[in-house]
C-alpha cells in the first residue's frame, strides 16, 4: 500500500500555551509507526484510558500530535510476519497501543505482530470490540479470582461502578459463569440494564462506600470486582467474607487506598491487581477464549453504542463524566 494513501483519524494536537484540542483529520500511511502487521479497522472500542489521553493527561500519552485508542480491531491489510495474512480478522487491545503509539481511533493502525491476537472462534469483529479491553479486564479479573480459590457457591460477588465499561462487562461476565452478582451503581435509571446483564440485585453507590473508619466490617459478599478505587476500594476489601478476593481494576473515584491489615490477616482476605496491558499472549488468548465461549454474554451487542468517528469526542467528555452506558465503539465501516 503507498505510504501517501490517506485515511480518517482522530488526533489530538497541545498547542504553545499548553491546552489541547481534538479534531477528525487525514492522516497518510506513511506517519504510522513502524510495525510487522497493518489493520484496516473495522471497530475501535472507547475506554476511560483514551478520554483521559485524549485530554493530555501526560501520564497516559507523553507525545503529541496523538491518536487515542487502546482497542482496535479488523482485518489485516499488509503483513510481514508469517502468522498473519492479508484478510486476516483480528483483534488488539492494550500493550502502548493508543498510549505512546498512534492508536485506535483511525482507519488504519500499524503494530506488532507479538501485540496481535487472531479472532477468537465464535466470537465476530463487532462483539470483540462491545468487549474490548474492558471485557478483556473483566474477564481477567474473574480469572485471578477463580485461581485463588473463587467460587459461585461461596456466595454474591459484588460489582462496584457497575454501568461503567468494565463493570457492566463484569456484571455480564459473572452472571454467565453461574455467580449472583450485586451491581451497584450511582445511576438509578440503569436497573433494568443491570437486570438484563445479570445482576441478581442493584445497591447504591453509598452501599460499598463505608464511612464508619471502622477497620473491619460484618461480611457482605463473598468476592468483589471494584473499577472505582479509593474509598470503595476499601470497603470491598473490608466487607468480603473469609477468604474471598477483592480484584482491582480502576480508579475512577481514587488512586489512594486507606485501611488495616486487618482484613488480610484475620480474614485471609485477597487483594489483587488487574494490569490487562500487558498480559502475555497465552494468557490473553486463553482469556478471549472463555470471552468468546463460555464466558460470552448473551445478546452482547445489545450493549454496545456504536457511533461513526465523528461522534467520539462527545463520547469522551460524557465518559469522563461518568454518563455513558455499557460499551461505546467507533464503528468504520456504518
Amino acid at each position: 500500500m503507498d505510504d501517501q494513501f490517506t485515511f480518517k483519524a482522530l488526533v489530538v494536537r497541545e498547542s504553545v500555551d499548553g491546552t489541547f484540542s481534538r479534531a477528525i483529520e487525514e492522516k497518510q500511511i506513511g506517519t504510522l509507526p513502524e510495525g510487522d502487521v497493518l489493520i484496516k479497522n473495522h471497530f475501535a472500542g472507547l475506554n476511560y484510558k483514551d478520554a483521559l489521553s485524549a485530554s493530555g493527561h501526560k501520564g497516559i500519552s507523553k507525545y503529541y500530535p496523538h491518536t487515542p485508542g487502546v482497542d482496535a480491531c479488523g482485518v489485516v491489510a499488509l503483513s510481514n510476519n508469517g502468522n498473519f495474512k492479508p484478510g486476516d480478522e483480528v483483534l488488539v487491545t492494550g500493550y502502548d497501543l493508543g498510549m505512546n503509539t498512534s492508536g485506535g481511533f483511525q482507519e488504519y493502525i500499524r503494530v506488532p505482530a507479538k501485540w496481535v491476537v487472531p479472532m477468537p472462534v465464535g466470537i465476530s469483529l463487532k462483539e470483540a470490540m462491545v468487549y474490548g479491553t474492558a471485557g478483556f479486564t473483566a474477564g481477567l479479573s474473574l480469572y485471578k479470582m477463580e485461581r485463588m480459590g473463587q467460587s459461585p457457591s461461596q456466595g454474591e460477588i459484588l460489582v462496584t461502578g457497575a454501568t461503567g465499561g468494565v463493570g457492566s462487562m463484569a456484571v455480564g461476565i459473572l452472571a454467565k459463569a453461574g455467580y449472583e452478582v450485586i451491581a451497584s451503581t450511582g445511576n438509578e435509571t440503569a436497573h433494568a440494564f443491570l437486570k438484563r446483564l445479570g445482576a441478581t440485585r442493584i445497591e447504591s453507590r453509598s452501599f460499598a462506600n463505608d464511612q464508619s473508619g471502622r477497620p473491619l466490617l460484618m461480611g457482605e459478599w463473598a468476592g468483589a470486582i471494584d473499577t472505582v478505587g479509593g474509598n470503595t476500594l476499601a470497603t470491598c476489601v473490608k466487607a468480603c467474607k473469609r477468604h474471598g478476593s477483592v480484584a482491582s481494576c480502576g480508579l475512577v473515584a481514587s488512586h489512594e487506598l486507606n485501611m488495616t491489615v486487618y482484613p488480610f490477616l484475620l480474614n485471609g482476605i485477597n487483594i489483587l491487581g488487574v494490569d490487562s496491558a500487558e498480559t502475555e499472549m497465552t494468557l490473553r488468548k486463553e482469556i478471549w477464549a472463555r470471552l468468546s465461549g463460555a464466558w460470552k454474554i448473551d445478546d452482547l451487542l445489545s450493549y454496545g453504542s456504536f457511533i461513526p468517528l465523528e461522534q467520539i469526542t462527545d463520547q469522551m467528555d460524557l465518559i469522563l463524566k461518568g454518563q455513558t452506558q455499557g460499551r461505546v465503539v467507533v464503528a468504520f465501516d456504518q
